[in-house]
């Protein structure tokens, strides 16, 4: 009768224990859960990162693109932070992108989530450079321009433009980055000497517009003007001047329309 009453014990302790084993787990999936559809799209992906919800959709959060970084820049996101458990991402700065020509993360990948389309490193969109004008050093009038010289592309991503200023004979010069070259690798950021980065690598979505397809921008040389322009004789017997050949785009002189 003893063996009894304590099987009976044994099996009512291990139904409690498997009772509140289970409830914490399912407290555990549904905060899991709650975070994943609260996550915001911030992360910095590996390069050749497909749009993030196809690249959620398709990264089996397998973490062999982190292992396969040689510079440790890559980190799989933890529970309870604003990125998708799991997934990797990195942070430029503590570790940038250092934008290896061989893509070793990318070809890492089992799933195409980083995709085998990108051939060329400094293709890869990661992300866009924003300067803070207000805190940038040189927007202040001081000589910095680290994030110029420190950038990969430097002439093509940052470009440096001069300004005369006022109170001395010394020019200024002023970082632009530009859109369609900049990789988002985050050298920059890195680089930068304020305590809090003037520059610092944002998702495309956060930062740029979108004009529309419906404007039409002529001085961009987009649209061609297809109306050939003959000018007309002129009174003297004397050889018409040649008319130099119009770039395409909108007729401001009224030569042709």
């Amino acid at each position: 009768m003893a063996d009894k009453s304590v099987t009976r014990r044994d099996f009512l302790v291990k139904l409690a224990q498997g009772t509140s084993l289970a409830a914490t787990g399912g407290l555990l999936w549904g905060y899991l859960v709650r975070q994943e559809t609260r996550a915001a799209p911030f992360a910095l992906r590996p390069p050749g990162a497909l749009p993030e919800a196809d690249f959620n959709a398709t990264c089996i959060k397998c973490g062999q693109c982190v292992n396969a970084c040689p510079y440790d820049t890559l980190k799989l996101a933890g529970a309870g932070g604003d990125i998708p458990l799991g997934t990797p991402h990195f942070t430029p700065r503590q570790i940038p992108c250092y934008l290896c020509p061989d893509i070793p993360c990318m070809k890492a990948c089992p799933t195409g989530a980083l995709s085998p389309k990108l051939k060329n490193i400094n293709d890869s969109r990661m992300g866009l450079a924003v300067i803070d004008l207000e805190n940038c050093l040189s927007w202040k009038g001081l000589r910095c321009e680290i994030c110029h010289r420190e950038c990969p592309l430097k002439g093509k991503a940052i470009v440096l433009e001069t300004h005369p200023r006022e109170i001395s004979k010394h020019a200024m010069f002023f970082p632009i980055v530009k859109s369609d070259a900049c990789t988002g690798c985050g050298i920059c950021e890195k680089a930068c000497p304020t305590t809090e980065p003037a520059i610092r690598i944002l998702p495309h979505k956060l930062v740029q517009g979108r004009i529309g397809e419906h404007y039409r921008l002529g001085w961009t040389f987009e649209t061609e003007i297809t109306q050939d322009f003959q000018p007309a004789a002129p009174a003297s017997s004397e050889a018409p001047a040649e008319v130099p050949k119009q770039a395409p785009g909108m007729d401001y002189l009224n030569q042709g329309l």
